[in-house]
């Protein structure tokens, strides 16, 4: 019904900006754009008279600043949800305008799915004025459920640990869910190239500051055009000083208030910070490859995770790179680690070293065995992190 469509204003001073997106949200059948302006000042006049559901606002208009745009749209419409788009790299420009009222941002250039995942996001978690986001202690961004995290670690380097994180990450990325993948893997960290992403800013910055709030972190991330957001290692190595135990906890607690799941990439060495990741762990996703040297390191891992109490179950094993021409059988490994072998990643080359070299998740390409092993994974990491009860309660909800 056209009642319950979820009505967008548009306002861009590009002509052809403003007929994209159009033709971007025409076919979605939960949405209606009921209007387009090319100012601010028409934009405001609009948003009164027709008390939209989401505005998407470019912030860079002639005239009137997008900062000051977003305060007068929020005092006419205050139910209405305002969307930042930008193409500059102004992080302290976009933590005022979302300060002033914005509930999220898209940088340019966007693809169509990043875009209506955005605006059914924010239409679905609306609520009255004031918008900012929570900066108190409920956990789950006012969700009132706790973010799960997810640490992709192995003790021994080169076997593949960053592609499954990231891979693993982008599957687990739902339109109903938000998933952040960080960039853990210090000072080194591939995210960025894996994903072909850039910014501004990295997981240094967030580092430096002596308190983490919701807009920070935000403009912190990067978006993918899977939907998932990102917080990359820091540019250049000598940064990740900053990334002590006690700053990472700090973004993890942050991380955890703002979304459904977090994925850790991490570093090989048993760093505190490394360790503090861990500890903070939902579920650990051991990456092991079948080699004597990678299943020994494996053995010393498991003899300290015993000592730290981590649970069993708190560990899901998986294989990486399985050939059956190395001549060692997930059988052989459950028997000399004894624990249990939770999936398995059959090993292709030149599809993943064509996916890091274009920077294209493997997940695209779902006729792959090596893609269908990832998505299994990503299942069994669900079955993990979420009870029975939570997908029971979830089911009833859902009306299912």
């Amino acid at each position: 019904m056209a009642d319950q469509r979820i009505r967008v204003l548009i306002i861009d001073d590009v002509p052809e900006t403003r007929e994209n997106l159009k033709k971007l949200l025409m076919f979605e059948h939960d949405m209606e754009v009921v209007g387009a302006a090319a100012t601010a000042e028409e934009g405001i006049r609009l948003a009164r008279d027709l008390q939209p559901d989401v505005v998407l606002l470019d912030i860079n208009l002639p005239g009137m600043s997008g900062i000051s745009a977003v305060e007068q749209i929020m005092e006419v419409a205050p139910l209405t949800q305002v969307v930042m788009m930008s193409v500059q790299s102004d992080a302290d420009y976009l933590r005022r305008a979302m300060l002033a009222g914005a509930r999220d941002f898209l940088a340019k250039p966007f693809s169509a799915d990043e875009l209506v995942a955005t605006v059914r996001r924010v239409h679905r978690t609306r609520r009255p004025p004031p918008v900012l986001p929570p900066t108190g202690p409920l956990p789950g961004g006012g969700r009132g459920t706790q973010g799960k995290v997810v640490a992709v670690y192995s003790p021994k380097g080169g076997v593949g640990t960053t592609l499954i994180a990231v891979n693993l990450a982008v599957a687990l990325q739902k339109p109903e869910r938000r998933v952040a993948l960080i960039d853990a893997s210090l000072p080194f960290g591939d995210i960025g190239v894996f994903l072909n992403l850039q910014g501004p800013r990295s997981i240094a910055d967030l580092a430096r500051l002596e308190e983490i709030d919701p807009e920070a972190f935000t403009l912190s991330l990067v978006s993918h055009v899977s939907g998932l957001k990102v917080l990359l290692a820091p540019p250049r190595p000598e940064l990740a000083e900053y990334v002590t135990a006690e700053a990472m906890k700090r973004i993890l607690n942050m991380a955890r208030t703002l979304f459904d799941i977090v994925v850790m990439d991490t570093t090989t060495q048993p760093t505190d910070t490394t360790l503090l990741i861990l500890d903070e762990a939902d579920q650990i996703v051991l990456v092991v490859t079948p080699d004597v040297p990678t299943i020994k390191n494996a053995r010393l891992f498991f003899d300290v995770i015993t000592q730290l109490n981590y649970p069993p179950q708190k560990t899901l094993m998986i294989l990486n790179k399985m050939d059956r021409r190395f001549g060692i059988t997930a059988e052989m490994v459950e028997q000399a680690l004894k624990h249990p072998v939770g999936a398995q990643i059959p090993w292709d080359e030149i599809t993943v070293l064509n996916s890091i070299n274009k920077g294209a998740p493997l997940v695209a390409q779902r006729s792959k065995p090596i893609v269908q092993a990832i998505l299994q994974l990503a299942g069994r990491v669900e079955e993990a992190l979420f009870a029975p009860q939570e997908v029971e309660e979830a089911r009833k909800r859902s009306g299912r």
